[in-house]
């Protein structure tokens, strides 16, 4: 009875945890940051703890999440704004339609999203990136919808599953997750959300015609035309950088990565022998030190034509982007609450009597937190700040728990995500009901693929 007395009592201080989190973020004018500290305080105040293991418990969490992701995000958001006055994202969209050739478009500018996102916010990518959909609509009359929901499938996709962006890889820090190894699973399990949600804006596009006109932002509604493929690389004339040097800075550092986690396993499987390349390949391969080269790379390969102070001024532009990033994500602090609470533990023993597939709850949790204040990354971090301290006494896979927390986050994208409005606005669509057919369904179609996948390899894994 007392244990039963003391569990209800760490549930109560999660709930009211959480409400005030959702309350403070949606109703007042406090900041995510000092809304995740908040709530953690009165979660464990709630619940039971010593004020001193209180705080003991919010400078852990703090800190043991940033020390594994910190670094990371700072070198990725450097990169991003290098990629951003290099011209090099654009290059890539030009490098994949001359490769995918006619009719292919959509694929394209899906793919090019699917890679400049690595590295580069989805927000950001967007706004580089569709002035060429805009382009390639034009010439060839395809609708600008069925071209930007590819191309911002793409970004928010990646963005959303793959790091080095920030909210997979606080996800991967929450739960202790290998990053090569969440970088394979997040690319293999993408790709089917990506063609879905390319399919639906093909259907969209067609539904919902519109093409951009000769002048700035005119939006032309013609009826439905089929495309004319004359299409020919714009901006010819631009100092853009070679396919090479766009690329390394992105492929280079996921080669690392992803060599350390194959040595790694190979490692514990004993198929090889410690050694100086085994331990080169390591070092090389740590997310920091790969995300560090690919920035070194991306400094000396792309801004080569930059003078130092210009450089070094955009890479200025980025940390400031990320500080608030780098605090939200921080918000580990609520899991180790929950961990030396005892909070998880007895959740943990509810959840293991019911039957409630285990997999799900991080699922679920991020895909209720993105509907209340629609951030991607918060509502992921928040989930796998919940439940991280659940999950190993349900014995479930960290790695599918952490996805399941990504892939949550992606659930019907709408008014309250800026991302919305990013996709809507730059595309020229401005009714409301367009608006969510074009980009909440893309989203939830995404999401909805994602719980199929989850599902099945809970079966798997």
């Amino acid at each position: 009875m007392e244990n039963a007395v003391v569990g209800n009592q760490m549930i109560l201080g999660l709930l009211v945890g959480i409400v005030i989190l959702v309350f403070l973020i949606l109703k007042t004018k406090i900041h995510t940051f000092p809304a995740l500290i908040i709530s953690a305080s009165i979660t464990g105040l709630v619940g039971g703890m010593p004020t001193n293991k209180i705080i003991d418990s919010i400078s852990k969490g703090f800190g043991g999440t940033l020390g594994s992701i910190g670094i990371i995000i700072g070198f990725g958001v450097m990169m991003g704004q290098i990629f951003e006055v290099s011209g090099a994202a654009e290059k890539m969209a030009q490098t994949f339609i001359k490769v995918l050739g006619k009719k292919h478009e959509e694929l394209a500018l899906a793919i090019t999203g699917f890679i400049v996102s690595i590295p580069i916010f989805c927000d950001s990518g967007f706004i580089i990136l569709s002035p060429l959909a805009k382009a390639i609509s034009r010439k060839t009359k395809k609708s600008v919808v069925s071209l930007g929901v590819a191309l911002g499938l793409g970004l928010v996709i990646t963005h959303s599953l793959v790091p080095p962006t920030p909210g997979p890889v606080g996800v991967a820090g929450i739960f202790g997750v290998s990053v090569g190894t969440f970088i394979l699973w997040g690319i293999v399990l993408a790709i089917p959300m990506l063609i879905a949600g390319m399919t639906y804006g093909k259907y969209v596009g067609k539904k919902i015609y519109q093409i951009p006109g000769e002048k700035e932002d005119e939006w032309l509604r013609p009826e439905y035309q089929e495309p004319v493929y004359d299409f020919k690389e714009e901006n010819d004339n631009k100092n853009l950088p070679s396919t090479f040097a766009a690329f390394a800075p992105i492929l280079i550092p996921i080669i690392l990565i992803l060599g350390s986690t194959i040595v790694d396993t190979l490692l514990k499987q004993k198929t090889i022998s410690v050694s100086g390349f085994t331990n080169v390949v390591q070092f090389l391969g740590a997310p920091i030190i790969a995300v560090g080269i690919g920035l070194i790379i991306s400094i000396y390969g792309l801004a080569n034509k930059l003078d130092r102070k210009t450089v070094i001024e955009e890479m200025e532009k980025g940390v400031k982007s990320a500080g608030i990033i780098i605090l939200v994500t921080g918000g580990g602090a609520l899991g180790m609450v929950l961990r030396d609470s005892g909070t998880g533990n007895y959740i943990a023993k509810v959840i293991a009597d019911s039957n409630m597939p285990a997999i799900l709850i991080p699922f679920i949790i991020a895909s209720l937190v993105r509907l209340i204040q629609g951030s991607g990354t918060v509502s992921m971090i928040t989930a796998a700040s919940i439940t991280a301290p659940i999950m190993p006494s349900l014995n479930v896979n960290p790695t599918l728990a952490a996805l399941g927390a990504c892939m949550g986050s992606l659930l019907f994208s709408y008014f309250n995500d800026s991302y919305f409005w990013v996709v809507n606005r730059s595309l020229g669509i401005k009714d409301a009901k367009e608006q969510i057919k074009i980009w909440s369904v893309t989203t939830t179609i995404a999401w909805a693929v994602g719980l199929v996948e989850l599902i099945i390899l809970s079966f798997i894994m």
